[in-house]
């Protein structure tokens, strides 16, 4: 059976965008993405946009629609998202059978972590997406929590036979295990509304969702014509509520005193806008623990997708699975040691 993006040509992503009045010039070049299909295009009067078609039935449109409002709501109040065009008086569009939207192209590198005055500038802008994001909660968009990331992933796994016979009695062990520990952290168990104080204290919020070093797009200083110096932030396709603690571990790498030192010039950096709660920092091991769990399945999911088996060959096989047995039983000891204090 064909898979849906398999009818997305170069000609349908052109006509769609000639459907919102952008006339490309014939040129295209796929970008990076896994999960959706994102093209820069150039335009019949020189500039050029990116182009993002959605995977079909990931998001509702009142879910991407979500997204757009927050990008929107982020960069009235100058904080250096780039989200997507208003055309026709919508940013979503649909042609094809597809969802899709545009957005304008902007240049930039990947941040230099180890460097705290980069950290410190990253830091002050996500205090500024979390302010903006604590206004108000998202009505259709998900929570991270321990059921949609953990249990949820791991009985489909299981369900669908993905995982390996030989090794599925070990994973099953060790995944409950560590499924059932960060159950003990009542901020990620869902059991209050979002935007509000749980039991912990800790608030839940609209978030980036998914802040890695990728979604960062770092403007140098010699550049400021074009789009302003410093960090841009990209792809809020894994919007959702959550504790602002979400934000921040991905930007984190290396030992404990390094991942320390960073921590600690991305609160340097957030405290000048906004006041950050360490009763966070405890969820750091528990939410990559969640994201191991969430990201096997994930890959699952998406193996009839022919840029997967083709980007990510060794999935599946009973070495993954060893290896992903061994990093879990490396984040039950994470998780049982103190957190990082800044």
């Amino acid at each position: 059976m064909r898979h849906p993006f398999e009818a997305l040509t170069p000609d349908v992503v052109l006509d769609a965008l000639d459907s919102v009045g952008l006339r490309g010039d014939g040129r295209l070049t796929a970008l990076s993405s896994y999960e959706n299909r994102v093209y820069q295009v150039q335009l019949e009067d020189g500039s050029a946009v990116v182009a993002k078609f959605y995977r079909p039935e990931r998001w509702s449109d009142a879910q991407i629609q979500e997204e757009h409002d927050f990008a929107a709501e982020l960069m009235a109040g100058e904080v250096p998202v780039i989200g997507p065009l208003k055309l026709m008086d919508a940013s979503l569009h649909h042609f094809g059978g597809f969802s899709f939207s545009a957005s304008p192209r902007r240049g930039g590198r990947p941040p230099e972590l180890d460097d705290g005055e980069v950290l410190e500038w990253i830091g002050r802008f996500l205090a500024r997406i979390h302010t903006v994001g604590a206004t108000k909660p998202f009505a259709t968009r998900p929570r991270l929590d321990v059921q949609s990331f953990g249990v949820e992933p791991m009985q489909w796994l299981l369900e669908h036979d993905k995982v390996p016979l030989d090794v599925q009695s070990a994973w099953t062990k060790v995944c409950q295990t560590a499924i059932d520990m960060v159950a003990t952290y009542i901020a990620l168990t869902g059991a209050t509304g979002q935007n509000s104080l749980n039991d912990s204290g800790i608030k839940m919020l609209r978030l980036h969702g998914d802040c890695h070093p990728g979604n960062i797009l770092w403007t140098p200083t010699s550049a400021a014509a074009t789009a302003g110096p410093g960090p841009h932030f990209v792809d809020l396709d894994d919007a959702r509520t959550g504790p602002a603690v979400q934000d921040l571990w991905m930007l984190l790498s290396g030992d404990r005193s390094q991942r320390t030192r960073q921590l600690g010039a991305l609160v340097d950096g957030y405290e000048q806008f906004r006041d950050f709660n360490r009763d966070e920092l405890v969820l750091i091991e528990p939410l990559r623990t969640l994201r191991l769990i969430h990201y096997s399945a994930w890959l699952a999911r998406r193996w009839d997708d022919p840029t997967f088996p083709a980007n990510f060959p060794w999935f599946g096989s009973s070495d993954y699975w060893q290896g992903q047995v061994q990093m879990l039983e490396e984040q039950l000891e994470a998780m049982q040691e103190a957190p990082l204090v800044v």
